[in-house]
């Protein structure tokens, strides 16, 4: 999912299979992932029984690399392992001296790092250890564009299917950090009916808030169709929601003008005046389906509009942030962005 040194699902069915490592270090600005590998191991690597007295769980800023050594040093009790774990990581004073420990770790630990919002620095013996020992783990954030996947794979892997426009909703409005679209998504899992296999804009309007009819993905599809009346009505009602922030609007409605300005310069099928789709999908990185919408948008906004438009969400971005706007809220911000967007 995200750009990572190696997916989370191969750590955790390497541990499922009892293939332990002496360390985890596990880093980087998406602490999604983080957490989940570490609770997992925290919660299945060891029996109720055996947790008693070999699972510790620390933090950060309550200790340091040596008390964290003579723990992983400690030989387990009744059992064939002994788990630390080190939650909040980043706030400790530093972490240097733990190469003396990967020099021989003890077999019996399985010593975890949760390093979050971070990445130790390479340049440092310790970063150069870990890597060259394979027990650095890194997590980025994802781009927005990987979140539909995401939402699809967590809903699947939960035997829950999601209808494709319900999942652009969910992506448009919750944005990248993974931690919220999880919860939100369990959130509906919960909701749903026993019986219910799919995941629909309707469940989604009512348990998440989000109008199945006025969002960014409905904006962005007027938009294409260079709608005026329908574009203006969803910018309006949009702006009407309490608590409604641009920068997510503004972030969907760019990677989709991006797209577009990618979209002009696909070759055509040789010989012809029209571009292959599944060519067009792999270049977006879109669905196939998706394709038309792409195609129509093409014949509304020539090149030079579509860079204009860039241009111009780059400067509402940082109106929104409060660069060049001392009175206008998102609410209106948004609905003078459309109105240029389409004249």
């Amino acid at each position: 999912m995200a750009k990572s040194t190696i997916d989370y699902r191969t750590i955790l069915s390497d541990i499922s299979s009892k293939k332990y490592k002496p360390v985890y270090f596990l880093q980087g600005e998406e602490p999604y992932y983080i957490d989940v590998i570490s609770n997992y191991i925290a919660n299945h690597l060891l029996t109720e029984e055996e947790r008693e007295f070999n699972q510790d769980i620390i933090y950060g800023q309550d200790t340091d690399i040596k008390k964290i050594i003579n723990l992983a040093r400690s030989f387990p009790i009744n059992s064939q392992h002994r788990v630390v774990i080190v939650k909040e990581a980043q706030k400790m004073a530093s972490v240097d001296d733990l190469s003396f420990y990967l020099q021989k770790p003890l077999d019996s630990t399985i010593l975890v790092f949760c390093y979050k919002y971070k990445k130790l620095d390479a340049r440092k013996k310790v970063a150069k250890d870990l890597e060259t020992m394979k027990l650095v783990f890194t997590f980025d954030k994802p781009y927005d564009s990987q979140i539909p996947d995401f939402v699809e794979s967590y809903l699947r892997e939960r035997g829950v299917a999601i209808e494709p426009k319900a999942k652009a909703i969910i992506a448009d409005y919750l944005g990248n950090d993974l931690q919220k679209v999880a919860n939100e998504l369990d959130k509906l899992l919960t909701s749903k009916a026993p019986d219910c296999k799919s995941i629909t804009c309707d469940l989604v309007e009512r348990n998440v808030g989000i109008s199945k009819d006025f969002n960014a993905f409905e904006l962005v599809n007027a938009l294409f169709a260079r709608n005026v009346p329908k574009a203006n009505l969803i910018a309006f009602q949009m702006a009407k929601t309490k608590g409604f922030s641009i920068i997510p609007t503004i972030t969907a409605i760019f990677s989709s003008f991006s797209n577009l300005m990618v979209y002009f310069y696909i070759p055509n099928v040789p010989g012809t005046n029209y571009k292959d789709d599944q060519e067009v999908a792999n270049e977006l990185k879109i669905k196939p389906f998706a394709v038309k919408q792409y195609k129509a948008a093409a014949l509304n906004f020539k090149p030079k509009k579509t860079m204009e438009i860039i241009s111009l969400l780059r400067t509402y971005d940082a109106m929104a942030k409060g660069v060049g706007n001392s009175s206008a809220d998102d609410g209106e911000l948004l609905k003078e962005l459309i109105y240029k967007i389409l004249h």
